[in-house]
């Protein structure tokens, strides 16, 4: 057999819901996959934590359990690795690439935390590290922001990049449940885990916006320079303030580019208008929202998990990636030469909803507004109703709701920190940033 039909060796690591998908499309597509590539693609081995469990469909001579002495035997072409979690994830990359293949990865966790240090290793071995599984499943958002939108400049990504949270919020709008009844569902679905921490608690959502925003502000960001609040503390009375302002809620990754040139990175619950393509993207789906000086809003949607849908963009990356191989080139395409400062969570700008009880006497009103001015913060709109009838014997009995313009993250905490002091507020303050305006 000739060289340039040779077929290019191939190591899976991981078997699990994506990884037995790839085994999957590797053996049925393969004549497919070859007149893509110009080459076949043969699947060599799949490290695997236990060799004896069963996975039907796929050869089980392939499985092996000493994963370091796949991903270091020398000829591999490609390494897929779709097991998750930061080791022994990054030692085996390295030693891949060490080894002269070229890697595909899905590794949300991994690539924030390690990216820099992961692409320095292909760029010395002169092989590539592909990775648009990592974030938003089968939607391919990677690479238009790695490639196609490099000759622009982003100013805005913002997106639903956790199908959990989604569905749990879009539940809790729709059917009127609460969080808790919500996240069952979703349990029961499998769109959540047994302990579904990651996903409620932003974690997921996080790891996710480190890596969009890397990308799209050309920038090292780690996972813990992004500011991440969670979904538990949603409430149905949120669900309905939103819907009274003509929003809905969402989990939001935001990565937006400051006027000094410096990034902001924060994940959390924000009221985001109902006219705004976001708004509108309900269930499991996912959705990222670009804003780019030259092309303007773009919006992509998709399934956001899943074994089919993630396999789908690990296998496009194959496909590339081999393409490369065949060629005998390599994308280096690095993504930390801007080297901007990634603000803290207290320079970012919002609309903001602020909802607390007050006691219904006169003044009230111009006192809570005096505080708001006292810190910069101005006031698009506020509405006053009372609680009669719903047993208060504390004296607040009425409540006040706010809707701010733009304002510093830190002066609107001021606001709600001598809110808090005042005699005259209830010790509960509820609010919410407004995303999309």
């Amino acid at each position: 057999m000739g060289e340039d039909t040779a077929p290019l060796k191939v190591a899976l690591l991981g078997a699990g819901v994506v990884g037995s998908q790839v085994a999957r499309i590797l053996t049925s597509e393969a004549e497919t996959l070859r007149q893509r590539i110009g080459r076949p693609l043969e699947l060599v081995g799949i490290g695997v934590r236990r060799a004896d469990t069963q996975r039907p469909g796929i050869d089980p001579s392939l499985f092996t359990t000493d994963v370091h002495a796949l991903v270091q035997r020398g000829d591999l072409d490609l390494v897929i690795e779709v097991i998750g979690g930061i080791e022994p994830a990054a030692t085996l990359l390295t030693e891949a690439m060490n080894a002269g293949a070229s890697v595909i990865t899905a590794n949300k966790a991994l690539l924030a935390e390690q990216f820099a240090g992961l692409s320095a290793t292909a760029m010395a071995n002169g092989v590539d590290l592909y990775y648009e599984a990592a974030v938003a499943g089968a939607i391919p958002i990677i690479r238009p922001l790695r490639e196609s939108l490099v000759g622009d400049e982003i100013r805005t990504v913002m997106g639903i990049v956790n199908g959990t949270t989604n569905y749990v919020l879009d539940q809790m709008t729709t059917q009127h449940v609460s969080f808790d009844e919500a996240l069952a569902q979703a349990q029961q679905l499998g769109f959540a885990e047994a302990d579904p921490t990651a996903d409620v608690e932003g974690h997921d959502a996080a790891a996710k916006a480190a890596i969009l925003a890397g990308l799209a502000f050309h920038t090292s960001i780690q996972r813990s320079e992004v500011f991440c609040e969670g979904i538990s503390r949603v409430s149905q009375a949120d669900i309905v303030a939103a819907d009274l302002m003509g929003c809905v809620i969402k989990l939001l990754a935001v990565a937006k580019l400051t006027d000094d040139d410096r990034v902001i990175v924060k994940v959390h619950p924000a009221m985001v208008p109902k006219t705004h393509p976001l708004a509108a993207v309900s269930g499991a789906y996912n959705a990222i929202f670009v804003e780019s000086v030259e092309a303007g809003q773009l919006m992509f949607l998709g399934q956001g998990a899943g074994g089919a849908p993630t396999a789908s963009a690990v296998m496009g990356d194959v496909v590339t990636v081999a393409r490369n191989r065949v060629r005998g080139t390599a994308s280096h395409l690095s993504t930390g030469y801007t080297k901007r400062e990634v603000a803290p969570i207290g320079e970012a700008t919002s609309c903001y909803y602020i909802r607390f009880q007050v006691e219904d006497k006169p003044g009230v009103l111009a006192k809570c507004a005096t505080i708001f001015g006292n810190h910069n913060v101005s006031l698009q709109t506020c509405q006053q109703s009372y609680l009669e009838g719903l047993g208060r014997t504390d004296g607040f009995t009425a409540s006040l709701n706010f809707m701010t313009h733009q304002a510093r993250e830190s002066d609107l905490q001021a606001v709600i920190a001598e809110l808090r002091e005042a005699s005259f507020v209830a010790e509960a303050i509820n609010y919410m940033r407004i995303e999309g305006t």
